[in-house]
Formats: C-alpha cells, structure tokens, sequence
C-alpha cells in the first residue's frame, strides 16, 4: 500500500485563514484574561468572605469572653450581698439561742431558793478568792518594790559614804602635805633671815 506525503500535498494558508486563525488566538486570549480576571476576583471574594468570618469568630470569642467575665463579676457581687446580709442574721440569731439556753438553763437551775442561795454563796467564795489572790499579788508587788527601793538607797548610801572617806582622806593626806611644805619653807625662810642678819652684824 502505497502512503503519500503531506509535506508535498500542504498548500500554504489562505490569507483569510490566518485572520482567522489570529481572531480565534485573540478571543482564546481574551477568554484567559477573562478567565483569569474573573478567577483573581472569586479569590478575592473568598478572601474577603474568609477575612470577615474570622473577624466574626474573633469577634465572638471577645464578646463571650467579656460575657462570662461580666457574669462571674456579677456571681461574685451577689454573693458579697448575700454574705452582707446573712452574717447580722446569722450573728444575731446566735445571739437569741444563747440568750434563750441561758435563761433555760438558769430556771431549770434556779428553781428552790436553797439552789439560788447556794449558787450565790457559790459565787460570793468564788470572789472572795480572786480578792485575795489579787491582794495577795498587790503585798507582793509591794514587798518586792520596796525590797528593791531598799537596796537601792543602801547602796547608794555606801556610796556615797565611800567617796566621802575617800575624799576626807585624800584632803587630809594633802593638808598634812601643805602644812609639811610651809613648815619647811618656814624653816628656811627663817634660816635665811637669821644668816642675813648675821652678815649685816658683822
């Protein structure tokens, strides 16, 4: 089977052909420009899309955040009040129980008058004790105040009487000085006077 050649069968393109073929290179490039034109702005839209999601996520996380802390500030004022209120009660309250198992307790006490005049005999020894205890420790506090006073001024007394002698001592140890030196000075001043006299006798 004999096969032919299309190199030698080719014709050269008819000018019409090439405008057409340029027209339809043109449109196909115009097709990807548009293409891409339009591409670049669906990207650009998902962008955006993406952008303004995360912002409304952020932007939730922040108002929740702020929710929940503005929710526990608000637990905590409530609880603040509450307390506020319920210690007084609470306080006062315990106050009336013991008030009421007092006077309960001193009627189921109290009841003859014997329990009452031995519950105050009772008492009267019980003072009576802390008297004397209390007077016991005032004459012991005194005892020793003046104990303390007392050797105070002793010592002070035998100090003062130590450097009384001492300083009678030491004046009279420099007077028996002063009275040996103006005797000897007297000696002398008489001896001089006695040999001046008897050169000038002679």
């Amino acid at each position: 089977m004999a096969t032919t050649s299309n190199t030698g069968d080719r014709k050269p393109a008819a000018p019409s052909d090439q405008k057409a073929a340029t027209t339809r290179g043109q449109k196909a490039a115009a097709t990807r420009k548009r293409n891409a034109a339009r591409n670049s702005a669906t990207a650009t839209k998902a962008n955006a899309r993406r952008t303004v999601a995360s912002t409304k996520t952020t932007a939730g996380k922040a108002s929740s955040a702020t929710a929940a802390e503005s929710k526990v500030r608000i637990t905590q004022a409530q609880q603040i009040a509450e307390r506020a209120v319920l210690v007084p009660v609470g306080a006062s309250l315990l106050v009336r129980d013991n008030v009421v198992s007092t006077v309960k307790g001193l009627t189921t006490r109290y009841r003859s008058r014997a329990s009452v005049e031995r519950e105050l005999k009772r008492y009267e020894r019980r003072g009576a004790t802390a008297r004397n205890r209390f007077e016991r420790q005032v004459r012991r506090t005194r005892t020793k105040f003046e104990r303390e006073l007392r050797q105070r001024r002793n010592s002070v007394e035998k100090t003062v009487k130590q450097n009384r002698g001492r300083l009678e001592r030491e004046v009279r140890s420099v007077r028996k000085d002063l009275e040996k030196q103006s005797e000897t000075i007297t000696s002398r001043v008489e001896k001089l006077v006695s040999d001046a006299s008897d050169r000038l006798s002679v």
